[in-house]
């Protein structure tokens, strides 16, 4: 684990923290023994999705879309406050079959883009496909093109395995499928990306229209970064993994600019490649920048910082970072909390689409907890990583986490996340976790399937949790709703009915309404 100060000094001095690495996996064998299942010519993509599932259920979670866009009026169940004005906006997947092919990973599904207006009680709502390249490339040829997470086009001949070596070092047959995060920038600007720089595209949030590439000005280059840049009114701030001059830069882009800036860099402690960065955290003052032993795989200055040791992790998501400081004010350790997987990677495996369809009733989730990383600030060259609150809170599953934004990089005392009702083989609640407390409340219906719980602040107000909690919800008859809870005491307040269920997604954000 590496950490930099906060991008505010214009040069800052960083340091590196890393974890040991006694077994190294690669990135790609991890996500996926066999990324692709072909069939005959005369299936359809729902056989494709049904074949080889054991025992596959209807949820419409794991199933592609019914149509590419839709728009429309929702009908609401129970109360939504009057002062919930603005649109929520989730990206995930849509599309998991392209004609005779099928995608094996959730990670591997074509973006779409969900969008739920509220204004004075009611609901609007629509989605559609974003028009990636790689998207509109895989329906005019009838079959994926470019290289996704886990799935890579088998080359027919000895050229196409030449141009395809030669494509992934230039970057130009790996996809562009902005399938996992949308954000708005300082700006106003909206935009949807994956962990390919190239797929940053900006997006119209009322049409969810594929305005355009986004198009960085800068000379940084790169062609990956973190799914989860650190968005606010002022900087768009990221990391950016280099596979060829093994390390992690941290770049930062003011609101209003397309131009990425330096930071600083640090070089790979524990491997050829650098590790797989799906997130980072970010405290007031530092950027916690992650080194797992889960690395990309490719076949193809300054002095180093010191670095601090720290127990070996697996973390998609890290929740929220701050100074931990002495009894004289002074910064003494930096905490770090993450969703953590006991540094086990099979979570990747779990996440392959014929697993998360399958009803086998056994427990095939892999435990997780609220992850802790105290990292001393007095130069001592060892972290330490603990348990925040006992696991079982939150049927020792936990991921898909949101907190409030106003508190993002501070101390805080609350989260929500997905969290598990067991036997299960993926997440299956929404658990608001207390951190002062060391307790959890859940809400839990049988069958279903939410998505990450995203928070919303009351206007006006002061305490930490006052507002609402919504996600998306797969229901066990293939139905769809977005959940509204009171996010202090997590029950429910309302149900927005959707025209049809939807594919599981990702990460959302939320455009306050006009006044």
């Amino acid at each position: 684990m590496a950490c930099y100060l906060r991008t505010l000094p214009p040069a800052p001095s960083p340091f590196f923290l890393c974890s040991p690495h006694p077994r190294q996996t690669n990135l790609s064998s991890a996500a996926a023994n066999d990324p692709v299942r072909s069939v005959k010519a005369n299936a359809s993509a729902a056989e494709v999705a049904r074949a080889g599932d054991r025992g596959a259920n209807k949820l419409s979670a794991w199933t592609s879309i019914r149509q590419e866009r839709w728009e429309g009026d929702l009908a609401v169940e129970g109360h939504l406050p009057l002062w919930l004005n603005g649109t929520y906006l989730r990206n995930g997947a849509g599309v998991w079959e392209v004609g005779d092919i099928a995608f094996e990973h959730l990670f591997d599904g074509y973006a779409m883009l969900i969008r739920i207006s509220f204004r004075q009680g009611r609901a609007t709502g629509a989605h559609r496909q974003i028009e990636s390249d790689a998207y509109k490339a895989a329906q005019a040829a009838g079959q994926p093109l470019y290289r996704e997470f886990a799935y890579r086009p088998k080359p027919a001949t000895l050229i196409d395995r030449v141009s395809d070596v030669v494509g992934l070092i230039t970057g130009t047959v790996i996809t562009d499928n902005p399938n996992v995060t949308v954000a708005q920038l300082g700006d106003g600007r909206v935009v949807c990306l994956t962990e390919t720089t190239k797929s940053t595209v900006l997006v119209d949030p009322d049409t969810l229209a594929t305005v355009e590439k986004f198009g960085y000005t800068d000379k940084v280059g790169g062609m990956l970064q973190s799914e989860h840049p650190v968005v606010n009114e002022s900087e768009f701030l990221t990391l950016l993994p280099d596979l060829f001059r093994p390390g992690y830069t941290v770049v930062r882009m003011e609101a209003g600019s397309k131009e990425r800036k330096v930071v600083g860099r640090v070089e790979c402690q524990g491997g050829p490649t650098p590790g797989w960065v799906h997130s980072f955290a970010v405290t007031e003052k530092y950027v916690v920048v992650p080194e797992m032993p889960l690395r990309h795989s490719t076949s193809i200055a300054s002095e180093p910082p010191p670095f601090v040791e720290v127990p070996p992790f697996m973390v998609f998501h890290f929740i929220n970072a701050y100074e931990e400081k002495g009894e004289d004010g002074q910064d003494t350790a930096l905490i770090v909390d993450c969703c953590e997987y006991y540094a086990d990677p099979s979570m990747l495996h779990t996440l392959l689409l014929r697993n998360l369809r399958a009803s086998t009733g056994k427990d095939e989730m892999p435990d997780s907890r609220v992850g802790r990383f105290r990292i001393p600030l007095d130069g001592s060259p060892f972290g330490e990583l603990e348990t925040a609150l006992d696991p079982d809170e939150h049927g020792r599953g936990v991921d898909m986490c949101s907190i409030n934004p106003s508190r993002l990089g501070k101390k805080y005392r609350y989260l929500y996340a997905c969290g598990a009702h067991r036997p299960c083989n993926s997440l299956n609640t929404l658990t608001k976790i207390d951190l002062l407390e060391t307790t959890a409340k859940n809400w839990y219906e049988e069958g279903a399937v939410p998505s990450e719980p995203f928070f919303v602040a009351r206007p006006g107000a002061t305490n930490e949790d006052d507002g609402v909690v919504m996600s998306i919800v797969s229901d066990v008859h293939g139905d769809g709703y977005v959940l509204v809870l009171d996010a202090t005491t997590f029950q429910e307040m309302a149900r927005v009915r959707l025209p049809y269920g939807l594919p599981y997604g990702f990460h959302g954000c939320w455009i306050p309404g006009k006044i």
